[in-house]
């Protein structure tokens, strides 16, 4: 029992209009519309919105949804949770039916970064637009992976692993503390913790395209629009994905990928000392990254 996949991710942006462009000429994401309409929710494949984004003054992350088998999983999972001395509270009928599931919950694990559970995914069945993009992968991988701050990562780590059911892949020490990187499907990671003081938020989330073609156009693309560089094209030595990066509106990260290592079954945990095998050189934020 445990969560099966990174199902959605929910975001507020203080420049609807920029993540308009962002997610729908840059990322190739399709635009479709939502319960809210003055939210933006972006398509990848039959799930009915894979991001949200909705307008707020504070930019940042509002949700990781985890999805889970179904409702006795849940209602597993939310005892385990709350046996971890963290307050549950169940989404509305209202709230579920804009996020097109059967049942949710919520909670902020003890890093303070917010995390929904759900099941019963209402699916489209009307085929993904998109001509930026030959394919996302996701199917039983969820959308893509985030990498997440706690203050203290360790806890965070250990509430994700013996609570909700991931299971470590490997670490990195950096100056500033240990990273932990988790699976709980085939792909390599679909969540990182990584240290860093203050409530914890959204640092970089992922999008995995189906041929190198899609990472090299989305590169175009990246110049074409001018957005800003954080990483340039590179190969990661944990995932082996070939991918680079960019600074979102909000100055989170936004991973553009290909080819990330499966991992069907479980392997000997280890240390990388080293982010990548090439490239991936840094560039900072246009301006000090927001709070959320």
């Amino acid at each position: 029992m445990g969560v099966r996949s990174l199902g959605y991710l929910r975001l507020e942006s203080n420049d609807i209009d920029k993540w308009k462009a962002f997610g729908g000429d840059f990322l190739g994401l399709m635009p479709v519309e939502g319960a809210d309409p003055e939210s933006l929710h972006f398509r990848m494949d039959d799930y009915p919105a894979r991001i949200v984004v909705s307008p707020g003054a504070q930019p940042g992350m509002t949700a990781l949804g985890f999805e889970v088998l179904d409702e006795r999983e849940l209602a597993g999972l939310v005892a385990d949770v709350e046996k971890a001395g963290i307050k549950v509270t169940a989404g509305t009928e209202a709230e579920a039916a804009a996020r097109k599931v059967t049942g949710f919950v919520k909670f902020n694990d003890p890093g303070g970064n917010p995390v929904e559970l759900f099941y019963g995914t209402t699916l489209d069945h009307v085929p993904v637009q998109t001509p930026l993009v030959s394919k996302f992968v996701t199917g039983d991988m969820g959308f893509g992976h985030a990498i997440i701050s706690a203050e203290d990562a360790r806890t965070t780590f250990e509430f994700y692993v013996n609570v909700l059911g991931f299971i470590e892949r490997n670490t990195m020490r950096s100056p500033g503390g240990t990273t932990w990187f988790m699976g709980c499907n085939p792909r390599h990671h679909t969540l990182g913790v990584t240290p860093m003081p203050g409530p914890g938020r959204l640092l970089h989330f992922m999008v995995e395209g189906a041929t190198l073609d899609d990472v090299g156009r989305a590169l175009d693309r990246a110049g074409k629009y001018e957005v800003p560089m954080m990483h340039t094209l590179g190969k990661h030595t944990n995932d082996h994905m070939v991918s680079f990066y960019v600074w979102s509106p909000e100055n989170y990260a936004v991973e553009f990928g290909w080819n990330g290592l499966k991992v069907p079954e479980p392997v000997p945990v280890y240390e990388i000392t080293d982010g990548a095998f090439w490239g991936h050189h840094f560039t900072p934020p246009p301006m000090p990254p927001a709070a959320g």
